[in-house]
This record gives structure tokens, sequence and C-alpha cells, in this order.
């Protein structure tokens, strides 16, 4: 198969802030026009600062008709698709797992997992026709290990993983990539309400991270960035974490 061409036009889910909103500014600096997706508008906005080709669209990733309008939007705006990162979710609970109750778990794996399967659903088939495209899921460290009380995102993340890597497989013949990204604990807007959810500092996660401090939006929207044009590498989940994984 021939390498993957520059890819142009990238669709970004939770692109007002945290994560989203870098990897959207990442992919802005390389070059690529973007529709940038988020039930925050407002912060959709503030994201396009700067930016030279974005459009905002807002989506609830948990509503199939929101993303599959997203996914729309870019391919009438632009003409195309070439690139998805699907960066928003929640966090959920912070309690054990027998405290959860069906409605806790119901609504991160609605966000979490059925938005992800949205994304897919309705960006691969644009980019199959096109023979390119190429997909980032953010997931989890929490998706590859064990996360005590936060069940319902720990699975909600391994499910991501294991739609990553069998999309991937599905779409490699087609010339569409899908590969993950699995965040360490990361200074983000999700980050700290957790730990103001659950009375913890920084400080506590710092010392059991190996770097010793948390990642940064930028690091893991740079993985992103480089899961976007990698034309060889698909079904992979690239851990950014500063060594906890490691550990």
């Amino acid at each position: 198969m021939a390498p993957t061409p520059d890819l142009s036009v990238a669709l970004v889910t939770g692109a007002a802030s945290g994560i989203g909103r870098a990897a959207a500014q990442a992919l802005a600096a390389a070059g690529h026009a973007l529709v940038l997706a988020d039930v925050d508008e407002a912060g959709c906005r503030e994201t396009a600062q700067g930016l030279a080709d974005a459009r905002i669209v807002r989506c609830d990733v948990s509503v199939e008709a929101d993303v599959a309008a997203a996914v729309r939007s870019a391919v009438e705006a632009f003409g195309r698709l070439d690139v998805l990162v699907q960066s928003a979710g929640i966090e959920g609970p912070v309690k054990p797992l027998v405290e959860q109750t069906a409605a806790d778990w119901a609504r991160v794996f609605a966000v979490n997992v059925h938005g992800s399967f949205f994304g897919l659903r309705h960006a691969l088939p644009v980019m199959a026709a096109a023979g390119v495209g190429s997909v980032v899921n953010v997931a989890s460290v929490a998706g590859l290990n064990a996360f005590p009380l936060h069940a319902a995102y720990a699975a909600s993340k391994h499910a991501v993983v294991g739609m990553t890597r069998t999309a991937a497989v599905e779409m490699a013949r087609a010339g569409v990539r899908v590969n993950a990204v699995c965040p360490g604990f990361t200074d983000t807007p999700m980050v700290t309400d957790g730990l103001r959810r659950t009375g913890q500092s920084a400080d506590d996660l710092v010392r059991r991270i190996p770097a010793r401090r948390l990642g940064t939006p930028g690091e893991v929207a740079a993985a992103i960035l480089y899961l976007c044009s990698a034309a060889y590498v698909t079904g992979q989940t690239l851990v950014v974490d500063g060594g906890l994984d490691a550990m």
C-alpha cells in the first residue's frame, strides 16, 4: 500500500478544552482545516481564536444524530474528512464499584463508548470511500489497568481500546488507520475536577508518576499529531503518562 498522503481536514470532538483543544491547535499549526465539535460552543469559540480555518458544531457525542451531523458538516464545508480525533469524554462517579448505579454506568458509557462508536460508524465510511484517513481515539491508562473508585471510567476506556484495535484491523485494507492515545494524569479540567471531588492535591498524583509531574495537554496533542501522520501505524495504543504505566 502506498504511503498515506498529507491529511488536510480534521474533526475534533471535545474541542472546547483540555486535550481536545490542544489537539485542535496542534492540527491547525500543522495546516489542517478544522471542525470543532463539543456541547460547549463558547469553549469551541475560544479554541478557534487565532485558527485560520475552523468551523464550530454543537455536538453531544452521546447523541448519534449530533455525531452524524458533525461528520456531515466537515464534508459539506471542506469536501472531505481526513482526520477524526475523538477526545470528548467524562470521568463519571468517584466511588467504589458496588456503590455505582446503573444510571452512573449508563451515562459514562453513553459519552465515552457510544460516542466513540458513533464517530467511527459515521466517519469510517467517508474515509474508506476516499481511500485514506486517520482516527485517533483518546483512551486512557485507565483503559489498560485498574483504576480504583473509577470502575465505569476504566471499563469505558478499556472498551475504547478494544474498539480501536478492532476497527483498525477491519479498515486497514481501505487505507484508514485507527489508533488511540492513552494519557496518564494530565493537567486538564477533568483531572482538576477529579482532585476536587476526592479531596486530593496535584502533589498526591505527582508522587505516583516517575516523571514527577503532570502531563500537559500539548504533550498528548503531540502524540495525537504523530498518530495522525504515521502512515504505517495502526491498531496501536500510545501511552503518554510520564512512566506511570511502566510501574
